[in-house]
């Protein structure tokens, strides 16, 4: 029996496997070759002992096999099944791009940064480039997103939700049907923006550093400040018991006996003689 190596398979192997157990005189190895699968689990079909259950499929009403192929295996158990018509590659080509979960988040800062520098950019245009929906766009384009205290406008392709190439041929399109061909490649606004965005995030990291050097500070005078306070608790819990009785208080050593006046006359009387 000829390998078709570069043959393909059927769209649903297992199911067109199934039809042609049940349908057809084509032994295992026929079928096995032409489906792509191991001639155990075609076995298996046959003999019920499958673990799943699958509905056949007639590979000959989905225009992938004619019924004289079939007629010629059956013929000769040597032949190799020949696919009249290989199945359509199944590919998305509608709706949004995807974009990664750790992305989302910053899609409505992508889409204020478009909206502020190229307003030129129709919804359509910027919902295919960010992934996004023409409400979100509208909700930002008119301030009333739920979140537009916190929107800042950033660069897509900084934020990771594009390429500049495909930002550039969106913006070029856009540019070209309003009429704006000179105004597309202008180095002086794209500087600007980038140095903008440059700054801002160096900004927010200079903020970031110096907000960590203060809570460092303040852990570590709390340190300190508890660390003293240990310290004179346990040289007050060390001193010996009795100690500050026997000092006499600023009080008892003040208050010494007032001198009567009787005292006073005798003491002048005593110095005239």
């Amino acid at each position: 029996m000829t390998v078709m190596a570069d043959q393909p398979t059927p769209l649903m192997p297992h199911a067109t496997a199934t039809w042609l157990v049940d349908n057809t005189g084509l032994s295992f190895e026929q079928i096995a070759e032409f489906c792509g699968l191991h001639i155990l689990e075609v076995q298996a079909m046959a003999d019920d002992l499958a673990g799943s259950k699958y509905t056949g499929r007639d590979p000959v009403y989905a225009g992938e096999l004619t019924q004289e192929e079939i007629e010629r295996g059956q013929a000769d158990s040597t032949y190799s099944l020949k696919m009249q018509k290989a199945p359509a590659e199944v590919t998305r080509t509608k709706g949004p791009r995807y974009t990664p979960v750790s992305k989302r988040q910053d899609k409505p800062d992508g889409i204020a940064w478009i909206l502020r520098n190229h307003p030129e950019v129709t919804d359509a245009q910027i919902s295919k480039l960010i992934g996004t929906t023409r409400n979100t766009i509208g909700a930002i384009r008119e301030r009333s997103h739920w979140n537009i205290q916190n929107i800042q406008p950033k660069d897509p392709v900084t934020l990771g939700l594009c390429s500049q190439r495909e930002l550039d041929a969106v913006v070029k399109a856009a540019a070209k049907k309003a009429g704006l061909e000179n105004a597309v490649s202008d180095p002086a606004v794209e500087a600007s923006d980038k140095a903008r965005l440059i700054e801002e995030l160096r900004r927010e990291r200079d903020d970031n550093e110096k907000a960590a050097a203060e809570a460092a500070q303040e852990a570590e005078a709390a340190a300190w400040l508890q660390a003293k306070r240990a310290s004179e608790e346990e040289q007050l819990s060390g001193m010996p018991i009795g100690t500050a009785s026997e000092a006499p208080s600023e009080p008892e050593a003040e208050a010494a006996p007032a001198e009567t006046p009787a005292e006073t006359d005798d003491a002048e009387e005593q110095t005239e003689e």
